[in-house]
């Protein structure tokens, strides 16, 4: 059940013009994460005379045991295309101890 992986990848920083620090992703930080399991969690699509607007979305859990260096500013490559972290990285704590059981979070890739 948890025999997929995914890369990781994670924004170094930068400083902007006003002197503020931001995101810098044109070399991000990558790591393959094994011991998932990646599931479809819904999508859907906005028709106008603009544009076709689709957003996929998929559940990611890791293994039991496992707590994978992922926070809500990530991003997923995952079977060819990139996604983001959507909202925070829930960490399910163990029944009998103070470790992590493991985490569960949404990935959701917008095209159009």
């Amino acid at each position: 059940m948890f025999n997929q992986s995914a890369v990781r990848l994670r924004a170094g920083e930068k400083t902007d013009r006003g002197g503020n620090t931001v995101p810098d992703w044109s070399n991000p930080a990558s790591l393959t994460i094994t011991g998932l399991n990646i599931q479809p969690n819904g999508q859907s699509e906005d028709v106008d005379e603009q544009r076709d607007l689709s957003v996929t979305g998929y559940r990611v859990q890791s293994a039991e045991g496992t707590a994978p260096d992922i926070v809500a500013t990530d991003r997923i490559e995952w079977n060819g295309d990139l996604f983001e972290v959507d909202g925070e990285v829930a960490r399910w704590p163990d029944l009998f101890t103070d470790a992590v059981h493991h985490i569960e979070f949404v990935i959701k890739r917008a095209t159009g």
